[in-house]
């Protein structure tokens, strides 16, 4: 049994050991606080940076908005001289200026802007159709009596009337442009060529289960109270509007693509500005691909620039968290994507 004094001296510490520890915690510490400084630096560093980058955001967007009202001016000032050409060229601009600058604009600010740009293509429409030379008016020269006891005139045949429109097609609007396209068909093919498409505004309402080809460059196009469709459109010049659809696959160009009350739908898109999807749910984005002989030309006339394609660029407006992605939309993964439409 060892003596008292000597477990003491086996318990405590010797001098060299007790050195020996303060200076191993003499070097822990100011490795500790060098690392919490560290960390504060970068923190500071991270804020600075956020900072400046906000500040020159909110310079970007001043710009952006002033340039945008002075366009948008310009162009409403062209369409009271109706100077239409230069209108047009100078919209398309506009638009432009608008795609260009999404990256660093608020969505409010994108959504303002898409609905400006589309008013001003609806006042343009509306004044090419305002201003198209009407038909000249001629009098017709008048039926001579017949003299007494000559032979009767036959009469002339009566002008064909007008031809109904085939089971399935839209209606135009009164009051507005012209429309063509196709309602209330059922498990049918359906197809319009370049000639009926050029530059018109196209309506497809009420289908189901329809397969529509599109092969030609609309102005605008709108998808309502679909279920069930392919509906495969060539380059739109303007904006596409989808409303009250499901369990569609579509297929389109365009400048602006809005999507309203649809849920489970495939969108294959190529759209120059961002999307917009509003009360949706289970909607899917994949870029572009249908095809057809003649696609390039209507790219062409469309004015539709090949190379600004944002199909994976979608705005939910019922979705405001910034740092959480929408679950109302996603992005088909490529290897499900469709390559062969026929």
């Amino acid at each position: 049994m060892a003596a008292p004094g000597e477990e003491a001296a086996a318990v405590a510490p010797s001098q060299p050991e007790v050195a020996a520890g303060s200076a191993a915690s003499a070097v822990v510490l100011p490795e500790r606080l060098q690392r919490r400084e560290a960390e504060r630096q970068q923190g500071v560093e991270r804020q600075r940076q956020k900072k400046e980058a906000q500040v020159v955001k909110e310079e970007q967007s001043e710009f952006f908005l002033a340039a945008f009202a002075r366009e948008r001016e310009a162009v409403e000032a062209l369409l009271a001289e109706g100077a239409l050409e230069e209108a047009a060229a100078r919209l398309q601009a506009l638009q432009k200026l608008l795609t260009g600058s999404v990256r660093f604009l608020a969505p409010y600010e994108v959504r303002q802007g898409q609905e400006t740009v589309a008013r001003l293509q609806g006042d343009l429409s509306a004044r090419r159709q305002q201003l198209q030379p009407k038909k000249k008016f001629a009098f017709r020269a008048l039926k001579k009596e017949a003299a007494p006891g000559s032979a009767p005139r036959p009469a002339e045949p009566a002008p064909p009337a007008p031809a109904a429109p085939g089971p399935g097609l839209a209606e135009g609007e009164s009051g507005g442009p012209t429309l063509c396209g196709f309602s209330g068909a059922q498990d049918e093919e359906l197809e319009l060529g370049p000639a009926e498409l050029l530059q018109r505004d196209v309506l497809l309402s009420e289908l189901r289960g329809c397969r529509v080809r599109l092969r030609g460059n609309p102005n605008t196009l709108r998808v309502r109270d679909c279920r069930g469709c392919t509906v495969l459109c060539g380059p739109v010049s303007t904006s596409v509007l989808v409303d009250g659809c499901s369990d569609c696959l579509l297929a389109m160009a365009c400048q602006q693509l809005r999507t309203h009350r649809t849920t489970h739908c495939r969108v294959y898109v190529q759209v120059t500005s961002r999307a917009v999807i509003e009360a949706c749910s289970e909607v899917s984005f994949a870029p572009y691909s249908w095809s057809y002989p003649g696609i390039e030309r209507d790219f062409e006339t469309s004015g539709l620039d090949k190379n600004s394609n944002n199909w994976n660029l979608v705005d939910d407006f019922d979705w405001l968290a910034a740092d959480k992605p929408s679950p109302n939309w996603n992005l088909i993964p490529e290897q499900e994507r469709i390559t062969c439409w026929d």
